[in-house]
C-alpha cells in the first residue's frame, strides 16, 4: 500500500475543482483531516485508504489526467479485493 496515493490524488482532485482538500475528503465521504494526516507522514484506517481510492477511481473526472505515479491498475486491484472480500 502507498500512503502516498490518495494524497496524489486528491492534491490534483482538488485544483482541479479549486477546492480545498478538507472538501474532496467530505465529498469522498471520510474524515476531513485525511490529508492532512497523510501530509504529516502519518497512515489512516485501511478501510478509509479503500475507500478513498475507490471513490477517485470512480469518479475521477474525463478531463483530468489520473495522475501517472498512481498505477490505476493497482488500485482496482487493491479495491476490487477489497470488495470481494
Amino acid at each position: 500500500m502507498e500512503n502516498e496515493w490518495p494524497l496524489t490524488l486528491g492534491s490534483v482532485y482538488a485544483v482541479h475543482i479549486d477546492r480545498s482538500l478538507y472538501t474532496v475528503a467530505s465529498r469522498i465521504g471520510v474524515h476531513p483531516k485525511l490529508f492532512e494526516r497523510l501530509q504529516d507522514g502519518k497512515g489512516c484506517h485501511v478501510d478509509t485508504y479503500i475507500e478513498a481510492l475507490r471513490w477517485f477511481d470512480l469518479n475521477w473526472p474525463a478531463d483530468l489526467e489520473w495522475p501517472e505515479v498512481v498505477p490505476r491498475k493497482l488500485v482496482k486491484a487493491v479495491t476490487s479485493k477489497r470488495t470481494a472480500a
